[in-house]
């Protein structure tokens, strides 16, 4: 079975986002007599052609950036030849041009759709796309959900009903090098003996500037891991409330992030949009036995980490989230309970070998 991915800009080391979710994907599946390759956009794509994880990687020019959607003129032409030698197409959304590109060239094959979140920040230009979208989303053999209280809580979805195949996502462990004690030793030399992590880019919805003002006057040392495009606002942020022990990392090697995972004493995840609607680096840090503290949006969020069982959750306001990074920091016992809870839910519920086995069913589904 020849699969071919469609995602607008695919980055190999981004962490948490949609990128590590297609990279998961296939890694869990590919032994399973599954042929992956993946289609995106790439304002530099020298070279053209790249592998990584033994999975080809066929980068397009994007032309034109418009509303935080990538263009491209020879991405029809590219589109065409790749999905002649494929069986089946997997498009992941949000991703406007690729409804286009389907509706242009019609290839003829069948396709399924991850659906990672719902449109949230363009929602004015959502109105002139719905008629688009919902004609893209209604020819689709399949549409993949990664949580029941995302598909029931999302109104494209609900549109979609016996359509949609509800997959949460997976990781693989072993995918993840083991964190190397003196590396741990090193990070604590640099952040203190405790710290408090947060993994991601550096996006609008990632809630960050609440966490931040929650922190006022707790000192408590927070490592960020990431950049983006809210990084320069964030620091600023930072000087204004006169935060000491906020630490901008940038991005860190695996091995890093490994250690860093492993060393940190809870893990921090304040998204406050449905942008978020699942959270990978959420599910990395149950799957180092991590206890959590993230935001409650009716997300795939609130399905990895149970408040009260494996962390907490609490409104995405900063008053909520200070409350509870003071118990977290003040009961050693009650982090240990809740991250062993992480971690017995992560080998239950999402290691890689359950997602494996339902998204194959879900090819066969649309192939049959």
């Amino acid at each position: 079975m020849r699969i071919l991915h469609v995602f607008k800009t695919y980055l190999p080391d981004t962490h948490g986002g949609v990128e590590h979710v297609i990279r998961q994907m296939c890694l869990a599946t590919k032994g399973f007599g599954i042929d992956h390759r993946i289609l995106t956009l790439s304002k530099h794509p020298v070279p053209e052609r790249v592998e990584v994880d033994g999975i080809p990687i066929r980068r397009i020019k994007q032309d034109l950036d418009l509303a935080s959607t990538g263009l491209s003129l020879s991405a029809f032409r590219v589109f065409a030849e790749e999905t002649r030698a494929v069986d089946l197409i997997h498009f992941h959304f949000p991703w406007p041009f690729m409804d286009v590109l389907q509706l242009a060239i019609r290839p003829g094959k069948p396709y399924v759709v991850s659906y990672h979140s719902d449109i949230v920040k363009q929602r004015h230009l959502l109105k002139l796309y719905s008629p688009l979208m919902h004609g893209f989303l209604g020819k689709a053999a399949r549409v993949i959900a990664a949580t029941e209280p995302y598909r029931r809580s999302s109104p494209t979805l609900q549109r979609l009903g016996s359509k949609v195949r509800v997959i949460p996502y997976g990781l693989d462990p072993a995918s993840y090098p083991e964190a190397d004690p003196q590396r741990m030793a090193s990070w604590r030399g640099r952040l203190g003996p405790r710290y408090l992590l947060f993994v991601g880019v550096l996006r609008y919805y990632k809630g960050l500037h609440l966490l931040l003002e929650a922190l006022q006057g707790l000192d408590y040392p927070l490592a960020i891991v990431g950049d983006g495009p809210e990084g320069e606002a964030l620091r600023a942020q930072c000087e204004r409330l006169g935060l000491k022990n906020c630490h901008f990392l940038g991005r860190q090697s695996e091995e890093d992030l490994a250690a860093l995972y492993a060393g940190c004493e809870s893990f921090v995840f304040p998204s406050h949009l449905r942008s978020e609607a699942f959270g990978m680096a959420l599910l990395e840090a149950a799957m180092y036995g991590k206890p959590m503290l993230s935001c409650e949006i009716g997300s795939g969020m609130s399905e990895i980490n149970l408040n009260g069982r494996t962390g907490i959750g609490v409104p995405p306001e900063p008053a909520a989230l200070r409350e509870a990074l003071m118990t977290l920091w003040e009961d050693a016992e009650l982090r240990t309970r809740y991250g062993q809870a992480a971690r017995a839910r992560f080998e239950a519920h999402f290691r890689s070998e359950i997602m494996a086995s339902k998204l194959i069913e879900v090819y066969r589904e649309a192939l049959a």
